[in-house]
Protein backbone atom coordinates (compact mmCIF):
# COMPACT_ATOMS: atom_id res chain seq x y z
CA UNK A 1 0.00 0.00 0.00
CA UNK A 2 2.70 2.46 1.26
CA UNK A 3 4.60 1.57 -2.25
CA UNK A 4 1.46 2.39 -4.38
CA UNK A 5 0.90 5.51 -2.95
CA UNK A 6 4.47 6.49 -3.58
CA UNK A 7 4.16 5.67 -6.92
CA UNK A 8 0.75 7.97 -7.34
CA UNK A 9 3.13 10.87 -5.32
CA UNK A 10 5.59 10.37 -7.86
CA UNK A 11 3.20 10.81 -10.98
CA UNK A 12 1.80 13.80 -9.61
CA UNK A 13 4.78 15.57 -8.53
CA UNK A 14 5.69 14.84 -12.51
CA UNK A 15 2.06 16.10 -13.31
CA UNK A 16 2.65 19.43 -11.24
CA UNK A 17 5.73 20.26 -12.86
CA UNK A 18 3.75 20.44 -16.37
CA UNK A 19 1.41 22.70 -14.92
CA UNK A 20 -0.90 20.97 -12.62
CA UNK A 21 -2.04 23.33 -10.09
CA UNK A 22 -3.27 21.57 -6.39
CA UNK A 23 -4.77 23.92 -4.05
CA UNK A 24 -5.50 22.94 -0.61
CA UNK A 25 -8.84 24.88 1.46
CA UNK A 26 -8.76 24.40 5.36
CA UNK A 27 -11.92 26.32 6.69
CA UNK A 28 -11.04 26.45 11.17
CA UNK A 29 -13.09 27.23 13.89
CA UNK A 30 -11.04 27.32 16.82
CA UNK A 31 -8.43 24.61 15.92
CA UNK A 32 -5.31 26.40 17.59
CA UNK A 33 -4.01 23.24 18.91
CA UNK A 34 -4.21 21.24 15.73
CA UNK A 35 -3.85 23.74 12.68
CA UNK A 36 -0.10 24.25 12.85
CA UNK A 37 0.49 19.98 12.30
CA UNK A 38 -1.94 20.34 9.52
CA UNK A 39 -0.51 22.70 7.39
CA UNK A 40 2.94 20.69 8.00
CA UNK A 41 1.39 17.51 6.69
CA UNK A 42 0.72 18.93 3.24
CA UNK A 43 2.57 17.68 0.55
CA UNK A 44 5.13 19.71 -1.47
CA UNK A 45 3.16 19.22 -4.83
CA UNK A 46 0.21 21.02 -3.49
CA UNK A 47 0.98 24.82 -4.68
CA UNK A 48 -1.65 26.67 -2.82
CA UNK A 49 -2.76 26.60 0.92
CA UNK A 50 -5.30 28.49 1.33
CA UNK A 51 -6.28 28.71 5.34
CA UNK A 52 -9.93 29.86 5.70
CA UNK A 53 -10.19 31.33 9.64
CA UNK A 54 -13.95 31.71 10.36
CA UNK A 55 -13.93 34.18 13.41
CA UNK A 56 -12.25 31.44 15.30
CA UNK A 57 -12.32 32.92 19.00
CA UNK A 58 -9.20 30.57 20.62
CA UNK A 59 -6.18 32.44 19.04
CA UNK A 60 -6.07 30.66 16.36
CA UNK A 61 -5.26 33.44 13.96
CA UNK A 62 -2.36 34.22 16.00
CA UNK A 63 -0.76 30.59 15.17
CA UNK A 64 -1.68 31.56 11.37
CA UNK A 65 0.03 35.28 11.62
CA UNK A 66 3.57 32.72 12.55
CA UNK A 67 3.31 30.21 9.84
CA UNK A 68 6.17 30.44 7.58
CA UNK A 69 5.20 29.22 4.19
CA UNK A 70 5.16 30.69 0.93
CA UNK A 71 2.21 28.57 -0.38
CA UNK A 72 -0.43 29.58 2.64
CA UNK A 73 -2.69 32.27 1.71
CA UNK A 74 -5.06 33.74 4.88
CA UNK A 75 -8.54 34.52 4.94
CA UNK A 76 -9.63 36.02 8.01
CA UNK A 77 -13.27 35.47 8.52
CA UNK A 78 -14.76 39.08 10.44
CA UNK A 79 -18.10 37.18 11.22
CA UNK A 80 -18.67 32.79 11.36
CA UNK A 81 -19.79 31.79 8.14
CA UNK A 82 -20.02 28.45 9.02
CA UNK A 83 -17.87 25.65 7.62
CA UNK A 84 -19.91 25.75 4.16
CA UNK A 85 -19.07 29.25 4.39
CA UNK A 86 -15.74 28.94 4.79
CA UNK A 87 -15.06 26.77 2.38
CA UNK A 88 -16.58 28.63 -0.89
CA UNK A 89 -14.51 31.33 0.21
CA UNK A 90 -11.62 29.46 -0.03
CA UNK A 91 -12.90 27.74 -3.16
CA UNK A 92 -13.94 31.49 -4.75
CA UNK A 93 -9.45 32.26 -3.79
CA UNK A 94 -7.97 29.06 -5.36
CA UNK A 95 -9.88 29.20 -8.19
CA UNK A 96 -8.33 33.11 -8.50
CA UNK A 97 -5.58 31.47 -8.32
CA UNK A 98 -5.39 29.16 -10.94
CA UNK A 99 -6.46 26.06 -9.53
CA UNK A 100 -7.38 22.72 -11.44
CA UNK A 101 -7.88 20.89 -8.43
CA UNK A 102 -9.27 21.51 -5.05
CA UNK A 103 -8.99 19.55 -2.07
CA UNK A 104 -10.71 20.69 1.09
CA UNK A 105 -9.71 18.81 4.30
CA UNK A 106 -10.50 20.30 7.63
CA UNK A 107 -8.31 22.23 10.35
CA UNK A 108 -8.98 19.40 13.27
CA UNK A 109 -6.24 16.90 12.19
CA UNK A 110 -8.59 14.11 11.35
CA UNK A 111 -7.84 14.11 7.44
CA UNK A 112 -4.72 12.29 6.76
CA UNK A 113 -2.81 14.02 3.86
CA UNK A 114 -1.44 10.68 2.88
CA UNK A 115 -4.23 9.70 1.19
CA UNK A 116 -4.76 13.20 -1.08
CA UNK A 117 -3.37 10.90 -4.21
CA UNK A 118 -6.23 8.29 -3.99
CA UNK A 119 -8.40 11.95 -3.87
CA UNK A 120 -6.48 13.77 -6.70
CA UNK A 121 -6.07 10.37 -8.88
CA UNK A 122 -9.90 9.94 -10.01
CA UNK A 123 -10.06 13.37 -11.36
CA UNK A 124 -6.49 13.70 -13.06
CA UNK A 125 -7.25 10.36 -14.60
CA UNK A 126 -10.94 11.93 -16.15
CA UNK A 127 -12.69 9.34 -14.18
CA UNK A 128 -14.58 11.69 -11.97
CA UNK A 129 -15.17 15.43 -11.51
CA UNK A 130 -15.64 15.26 -7.31
CA UNK A 131 -14.07 12.42 -4.78
CA UNK A 132 -14.98 12.39 -0.90
CA UNK A 133 -13.58 10.25 1.84
CA UNK A 134 -15.71 7.56 2.85
CA UNK A 135 -14.55 5.52 6.17
CA UNK A 136 -17.11 2.84 6.36
CA UNK A 137 -14.81 0.24 4.73
CA UNK A 138 -12.30 -0.15 7.14
CA UNK A 139 -13.78 -1.81 10.07
CA UNK A 140 -10.85 -1.53 12.18
CA UNK A 141 -10.51 2.09 12.16
CA UNK A 142 -14.40 2.20 11.85
CA UNK A 143 -14.53 1.09 15.70
CA UNK A 144 -12.85 4.39 16.86
CA UNK A 145 -15.64 6.26 15.50
CA UNK A 146 -18.55 7.04 18.20
CA UNK A 147 -21.27 4.76 17.95
CA UNK A 148 -23.97 7.45 18.07
CA UNK A 149 -22.03 8.90 14.77
CA UNK A 150 -21.67 5.69 13.25
CA UNK A 151 -25.52 4.92 13.25
CA UNK A 152 -26.05 8.53 12.29
CA UNK A 153 -23.81 8.17 9.15
CA UNK A 154 -25.71 4.98 8.05
CA UNK A 155 -29.02 6.71 8.10
CA UNK A 156 -27.98 9.84 6.61
CA UNK A 157 -25.96 8.33 4.12
CA UNK A 158 -29.27 6.66 2.98
CA UNK A 159 -31.35 9.43 2.63
CA UNK A 160 -28.50 10.98 1.06
CA UNK A 161 -28.45 8.63 -1.82
CA UNK A 162 -32.40 9.77 -2.11
CA UNK A 163 -31.74 13.04 -2.31
CA UNK A 164 -29.07 13.55 -4.28
CA UNK A 165 -29.08 10.60 -7.01
CA UNK A 166 -25.73 9.04 -6.14
CA UNK A 167 -26.44 5.67 -4.77
CA UNK A 168 -22.99 4.79 -5.62
CA UNK A 169 -21.86 6.99 -2.68
CA UNK A 170 -21.47 6.33 1.16
CA UNK A 171 -20.85 8.42 4.05
CA UNK A 172 -21.81 11.94 2.87
CA UNK A 173 -20.65 14.08 5.88
CA UNK A 174 -17.06 13.16 5.24
CA UNK A 175 -15.09 16.39 4.49
CA UNK A 176 -11.92 14.71 3.13
CA UNK A 177 -13.14 15.87 -0.76
CA UNK A 178 -11.60 17.02 -4.06
CA UNK A 179 -13.47 18.50 -6.76
CA UNK A 180 -12.58 19.48 -10.49
CA UNK A 181 -12.68 23.65 -10.66
CA UNK A 182 -14.44 23.34 -14.16
CA UNK A 183 -17.33 21.97 -12.30
CA UNK A 184 -17.90 25.04 -10.24
CA UNK A 185 -18.41 27.58 -12.55
CA UNK A 186 -22.07 25.46 -13.31
CA UNK A 187 -22.73 25.69 -9.29
CA UNK A 188 -24.74 28.66 -8.05
CA UNK A 189 -23.35 29.42 -4.19
CA UNK A 190 -26.72 30.42 -3.08
CA UNK A 191 -27.74 27.22 -3.50
CA UNK A 192 -24.97 25.46 -1.18
CA UNK A 193 -25.78 25.61 2.76
CA UNK A 194 -23.36 27.10 4.42
CA UNK A 195 -24.12 25.38 7.87
CA UNK A 196 -22.97 21.40 8.71
CA UNK A 197 -25.28 20.65 5.62
CA UNK A 198 -22.84 22.15 3.14
CA UNK A 199 -21.00 18.39 1.77
CA UNK A 200 -24.45 17.05 1.45
CA UNK A 201 -26.23 20.25 -0.37
CA UNK A 202 -23.05 20.38 -2.82
CA UNK A 203 -23.81 16.61 -3.42
CA UNK A 204 -27.14 17.66 -4.72
CA UNK A 205 -26.18 20.19 -6.74
CA UNK A 206 -23.58 18.32 -8.57
CA UNK A 207 -26.02 15.65 -9.16
CA UNK A 208 -28.29 18.15 -10.69
CA UNK A 209 -25.39 19.53 -13.08
CA UNK A 210 -24.47 15.45 -13.78
CA UNK A 211 -21.29 15.51 -12.37
CA UNK A 212 -19.55 11.67 -11.72
CA UNK A 213 -18.49 11.25 -7.82
CA UNK A 214 -16.58 8.58 -6.77
CA UNK A 215 -16.11 7.49 -3.06
CA UNK A 216 -12.54 6.91 -2.17
CA UNK A 217 -12.03 4.70 0.99
CA UNK A 218 -10.08 6.63 3.47
CA UNK A 219 -9.67 4.83 7.46
CA UNK A 220 -11.35 7.14 10.28
CA UNK A 221 -9.16 9.19 12.43
CA UNK A 222 -10.06 10.07 15.39
CA UNK A 223 -7.99 12.11 18.39
CA UNK A 224 -8.81 14.65 20.89
CA UNK A 225 -10.24 17.02 18.81
CA UNK A 226 -13.54 17.26 19.34
CA UNK A 227 -16.47 17.64 16.29
CA UNK A 228 -18.18 20.75 16.60
CA UNK A 229 -21.31 19.18 14.90
CA UNK A 230 -23.68 17.78 17.12
CA UNK A 231 -25.52 14.69 16.42
CA UNK A 232 -28.85 15.68 17.73
CA UNK A 233 -28.65 19.01 15.60
CA UNK A 234 -28.06 16.74 12.32
CA UNK A 235 -31.12 14.59 13.39
CA UNK A 236 -33.54 17.64 13.66
CA UNK A 237 -32.44 19.69 11.22
CA UNK A 238 -30.82 17.20 8.31
CA UNK A 239 -34.29 14.70 7.35
CA UNK A 240 -36.27 18.17 6.58
CA UNK A 241 -33.39 19.14 4.34
CA UNK A 242 -33.22 16.16 2.76
CA UNK A 243 -36.69 16.02 1.82
CA UNK A 244 -36.12 19.40 0.30
CA UNK A 245 -33.75 18.77 -1.69
CA UNK A 246 -35.11 15.29 -2.75
CA UNK A 247 -38.09 16.96 -3.97
CA UNK A 248 -36.49 19.57 -5.83
CA UNK A 249 -33.85 17.32 -7.59
CA UNK A 250 -37.12 15.12 -8.40
CA UNK A 251 -38.79 17.78 -9.70
CA UNK A 252 -35.72 19.14 -11.97
CA UNK A 253 -34.57 15.79 -12.93
CA UNK A 254 -37.61 14.28 -13.67
CA UNK A 255 -40.65 16.62 -14.70
CA UNK A 256 -38.10 19.57 -15.97
CA UNK A 257 -34.84 18.63 -17.70
CA UNK A 258 -36.35 15.74 -18.82
CA UNK A 259 -39.93 13.80 -18.82
CA UNK A 260 -39.17 9.68 -18.94
CA UNK A 261 -40.79 6.29 -17.33
CA UNK A 262 -39.81 7.64 -14.27
CA UNK A 263 -41.97 10.06 -14.26
CA UNK A 264 -44.66 8.46 -14.80
CA UNK A 265 -44.22 5.62 -12.37
CA UNK A 266 -43.67 8.80 -9.96
CA UNK A 267 -47.04 10.37 -11.02
CA UNK A 268 -49.11 7.09 -11.18
CA UNK A 269 -47.47 5.26 -8.17
CA UNK A 270 -47.95 8.54 -6.14
CA UNK A 271 -51.47 9.00 -7.58
CA UNK A 272 -52.45 5.57 -6.79
CA UNK A 273 -51.02 5.65 -2.34
CA UNK A 274 -53.08 8.70 -2.30
CA UNK A 275 -56.09 7.18 -3.76
CA UNK A 276 -55.97 3.87 -1.37
CA UNK A 277 -54.93 5.59 1.62
CA UNK A 278 -57.96 8.53 1.03
CA UNK A 279 -60.45 5.93 -0.17
CA UNK A 280 -59.36 3.31 3.13
CA UNK A 281 -59.72 6.26 5.84
CA UNK A 282 -63.17 7.44 4.70
CA UNK A 283 -64.73 4.27 4.75
CA UNK A 284 -62.85 3.35 8.45
CA UNK A 285 -63.97 6.71 9.37
CA UNK A 286 -67.79 6.42 7.86
CA UNK A 287 -67.42 2.21 9.11
CA UNK A 288 -67.12 3.38 13.00
CA UNK A 289 -69.87 6.18 12.60
CA UNK A 290 -72.00 4.05 11.29
CA UNK A 291 -70.94 0.85 13.53
CA UNK A 292 -70.43 -1.32 9.90
CA UNK A 293 -68.06 -3.14 8.87
CA UNK A 294 -66.10 -2.63 5.40
CA UNK A 295 -67.16 -4.89 2.86
CA UNK A 296 -64.52 -7.29 1.51
CA UNK A 297 -64.79 -5.21 -2.11
CA UNK A 298 -63.97 -1.72 -0.11
CA UNK A 299 -60.89 -3.21 1.60
CA UNK A 300 -59.54 -4.22 -1.75
CA UNK A 301 -60.29 -0.90 -3.27
CA UNK A 302 -58.30 0.50 -1.46
CA UNK A 303 -55.81 -2.05 -0.65
CA UNK A 304 -54.80 -2.99 -4.37
CA UNK A 305 -53.98 0.71 -5.29
CA UNK A 306 -51.48 0.78 -2.43
CA UNK A 307 -49.49 -2.17 -3.47
CA UNK A 308 -49.27 -1.04 -7.27
CA UNK A 309 -48.65 2.31 -5.71
CA UNK A 310 -45.66 1.08 -3.82
CA UNK A 311 -44.58 -1.68 -6.48
CA UNK A 312 -44.22 1.25 -8.91
CA UNK A 313 -42.66 3.14 -6.48
CA UNK A 314 -40.19 0.93 -5.94
CA UNK A 315 -39.51 0.68 -9.79
CA UNK A 316 -38.92 4.58 -9.79
CA UNK A 317 -36.63 3.92 -7.42
CA UNK A 318 -34.71 1.16 -9.39
CA UNK A 319 -34.16 3.17 -12.47
CA UNK A 320 -33.11 6.17 -10.87
CA UNK A 321 -30.23 4.04 -9.81
CA UNK A 322 -29.52 3.38 -12.95
CA UNK A 323 -29.34 6.76 -13.87
CA UNK A 324 -26.67 7.58 -11.69
CA UNK A 325 -23.86 9.94 -13.71
CA UNK A 326 -20.78 8.13 -15.74
CA UNK A 327 -19.83 10.84 -18.12
CA UNK A 328 -17.30 12.82 -16.61
CA UNK A 329 -18.20 16.49 -17.25
CA UNK A 330 -15.47 17.95 -19.30
CA UNK A 331 -14.02 14.68 -21.10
Amino acid sequence: MTGFLHDKKQNIDELVARGLHIAVVIPCYNVKAFISQVIRGIPNYVQSVIVVNDASKDGTDQVLSSIIDERVVVIQLEVNNGVGGAVLSGYKKAEALGADIIVKMDGDGQMNPMYLPDLLFPIIEKKANYTKGNRFLHSKELRSMPFVRRVGNLGLSFLTKLASGYWNVFDPTNGFTALDTTVLSSINPENIDRRYYFETSLLVELGLRRSVVQDVYIPACYGEEKSSLSTLHSFVNFPWKLTISLIRRLLYVYFVRDFSMVSLFLISGSAAIVFGTAWGLWHWVDGINKNLEASTGTVMIAVLPLIIGIQLLLQAVVMDIQNVPTQVLGE
